[in-house]
């Protein structure tokens, strides 16, 4: 076996939101091990330049290489957009980010080619998923709607109650205006309130990130002979920017497994790669 296929994966989001898409990569990739970070003490990036956005995550993808990540995982559809073309040009590592298995994902679901957008303000304003669905089909029209709102909601565990229903409601209130029939949750904390989406969506086809980035992880680890064999359960561990009980308390209703003793780390201070 590739002595590098040894070495974990690692994974990093504004928060906690990104355990939804790790959560898919444990049960699709077994037997790999995983290091997590998220960036607590730097949400929500929906608020970020961009410059400011590739400056932060070139800094974390070098502590994930320090702790000899064999690939990066950017499940962070924010940092996906601002972020993820720099960091592949300056890591030695293969990246990945989110956006690009969502959007093929939801070229080949519509129908009627009309596809609904929710996302950070960010995101909307990169206009990448647009370019991205365009990559795949050109004449598919694209709804997008910024949810300024939603991720901080969802990361300070928000009542279930009227508020943040009426809030949901006004953001799917365009998308059901523009007749999508497939509909991308571009953030990853979104899936923690799809079922109540899914209500108000109805007959609309649902895209996460999670299942289709593990897929694509997994056969690029494949190409590269660095996927581990199956047989042993791999482990995972993570750190934050932000205080580290309240990551775990959130991260534990997110990922809904015990996240065991999670590290407070500050990746600002990775000296630069040679």
């Amino acid at each position: 076996m590739n002595g590098v296929a040894e070495h974990p994966i690692g994974v990093f989001d504004s928060g906690v939101g990104g355990l939804t898409v790790l959560e898919e990569c444990l049960v699709a990739l077994p037997a790999e091990d995983f290091v997590y970070f998220g960036d607590t003490d730097w949400f929500p990036y929906g608020e970020k330049t961009p410059e400011q956005l590739r400056h932060r995550a070139l800094a974390i993808a070098r502590w994930l290489v320090a702790q000899d990540a064999k690939l990066i995982v950017v499940a962070c559809n924010t940092a996906t957009a601002a972020a993820l073309e720099y960091l592949q040009t300056h890591m030695d590592v293969p990246v990945m980010g989110v956006m690009g298995p969502e959007a093929r994902a939801a070229a080949q679901t519509t129908r009627n080619r009309k596809v609904g957008l929710l996302a950070t303000e960010a995101t909307v304003a990169s206009g990448s998923y647009e370019r991205m669905i365009h990559m795949n089909d050109a004449g598919v029209n694209v709804t997008s709607v910024a949810c300024p709102r939603l991720a901080p909601a969802i990361q300070e565990g928000a009542a279930w109650d009227g508020e943040l229903l009426d809030m949901l409601r006004g953001y799917t209130d365009p998308l059901r205006d523009a007749d999508v029939d497939t509909v991308i949750l571009g953030c990853t904390h979104y899936p923690m309130v799809e079922k109540p989406l899914r209500r108000m969506l109805q007959g609309v086809e649902i895209i996460t990130a999670g299942e289709e980035l593990a897929h694509d992880v997994r056969d690029t680890l494949m190409r590269r002979g660095q996927l581990r064999p199956p047989g042993r359960e791999g482990s995972y561990r993570f750190a934050c920017s932000g205080d580290p009980e309240r990551f775990r308390e959130v991260g534990t209703r997110f990922l809904q497994m015990p996240l065991g003793d999670v590290a407070q780390v500050d990746p600002s201070g990775i000296a630069p790669a040679g």
